[in-house]
């Protein structure tokens, strides 16, 4: 075991047994539930890395930390268990963890120190999409020097008691009007999917919706690639029996209208894909309806937090979501992991120049950034960082408000504008900023000389 101060870190190679191990307590995001981890270790061909952070006095696991770790052209990276899946990234925090900002600093200068020395070597830790808080808990993660703001969020709806009220709050958007135009119809009806069988074949119909909507935005669907639909139809059949997985629509007779799955644990619930059939339907905007009527049935189930899902879509504001920040940390351990981190460093800065980015984002397309193929998890980063320019393509919400698709649906999407080496755009930005930053950084030097020497 690998100690810094108090406390310690043991890694596992094999999720089954580093779950077996935790067990089924502790606080975490509902991206971190058995059922989620569970089908995504399953169903992606990526190398498990779960570090445990150990009290070393006390001989007792206090946090858990979903990890892969792998290659993408050449580099060594170790980071969550995501490829874009998951809305937030987080460890797993036991219900005694300390949660004090020195003991917090501790463990993360723990992990870090653990994941430095493993044989792997890697050249690149990269943890991105990390919420501040877990639960109402800092997150040790992200509470060193070297965290940045991530440039997601989540979109968090608080409901009171009386959900009423909330409705109440978001008249503006007309839903009860749409509810009345859309039950004219004969047999139109709102139903929450309990029986397995019926969810998979509202997922199989989820998967053609999306896919139809993706195409008519010239963008590629990867939802329905087999390890894509694997991944999620076995966290449907592991939750949907004790509500983890929740799967709702919207029906006209025999017909799938529209649809949501998502996530609850708790009170909390996260929207994780939605879809609509678009077309004659449009009119009465079926995917708002079934959100709308998602959140009422899961208030009765005492759900009151519903998050959007990262992104910023107008729609998630008229719903009258706020934001909710996330951190992002990469550490080049190095040479090898240099360019990553530039990289990364180049996209926050250009973002923060939106004619700039949308220069880049041009540039980008120009140079066939959107016609590249999806490639392996092995010479790829699964997250979001190394596809900065396509972000357009993410939460699209057409003039009818209707959301397309949720953005986790979107991120894994993402996956295949991903080329194996990061995209022109950013190196020309990465090496004109570190050009800027070294002249400035001898011009001050040379200032300094002199008035030390005057």
């Amino acid at each position: 075991m690998d100690q810094v101060g108090s406390y310690g870190v043991e890694f596992a190679r094999d999720w089954a047994e580093a779950s077996a191990r935790w067990g089924d307590g502790g606080d975490a995001t509902v991206f971190q539930h058995k059922h989620w981890l569970n089908a995504w270790y399953c169903a992606f061909d990526a190398a498990p890395l779960i570090a445990f952070i150990v009290d070393a006095a006390a001989r007792r696991d206090i946090a858990l930390v979903p990890l892969v770790w792998g290659r993408r052209h050449g580099v060594r990276v170790v980071e969550f268990a995501d490829l874009g899946c998951s809305d937030y990234n987080a460890p797993i925090l036991a219900s005694d963890a300390p949660r004090d900002s020195a003991s917090l600093r501790a463990m993360d200068s723990a992990l870090l120190t653990a994941l430095r020395a493993l044989p792997e070597r890697p050249d690149l830790i990269h943890l991105v999409k990390m919420p501040l808080e877990i639960r109402g808990r800092p997150n040790p993660l992200a509470t060193n020097g070297r965290a940045t703001a991530c440039p997601l969020n989540g979109n968090l709806v608080e409901f009171t008691d009386d959900f009423e009220d909330y409705r109440a709050s978001i008249a503006k958007i007309q839903l009860s009007r749409r509810w009345r135009v859309f039950t004219r119809n004969p047999g139109a009806r709102f139903e929450i999917v309990v029986n397995v069988d019926e969810a998979l074949r509202i997922l199989d119909v989820m998967d053609r919706q999306q896919n139809k909507r993706m195409k008519e935005l010239g963008e590629r669907f990867v939802l329905d690639e087999p390890r894509n639909a694997k991944f999620y139809r076995d966290v449907v059949r592991r939750g949907l029996e004790d509500g983890y997985a929740v799967v709702s629509a919207l029906f006209c007779g025999d017909e799938v209208v529209a649809t949501t799955l998502g996530l609850r644990h708790g009170a909390d619930y996260s929207l994780v894909r939605s879809s609509n059939a678009g077309g004659p339907w449009s009119n009465c905007s079926p995917s708002l309806l079934c959100i709308e009527r998602t959140m009422a049935a899961q208030h009765r189930q005492g759900v009151r937090h519903f998050d959007l899902s990262i992104g910023n879509s107008d729609y998630k504001r008229r719903f009258g979501a706020r934001p909710i920040p996330m951190t992002d940390v990469s550490i080049a351990l190095s040479w090898r992991g240099m360019p990553d981190v530039l990289a990364d460093r180049a996209v926050r800065e250009l973002r923060r120049h939106p004619r700039a980015f949308a220069a880049a984002k041009r540039l980008r397309n120009a140079c066939g950034g959107a016609s590249r193929p999806a490639v392996s998890y092995a010479t790829i980063s699964p997250t979001y960082s190394r596809a900065p320019f396509n972000s357009g393509c993410r939460g699209l919400v057409p003039m009818s408000l209707e959301p397309t698709s949720s953005l986790s649906t979107l991120a894994i999407t993402e996956r295949s504008y991903r080329a194996t080496i990061v995209p022109a755009s950013v190196i020309v930005v990465m090496i004109i900023s570190e050009a800027a930053w070294l002249v400035g950084l001898c011009w001050l030097t040379i200032l300094l000389s002199r008035f030390a020497f005057s």
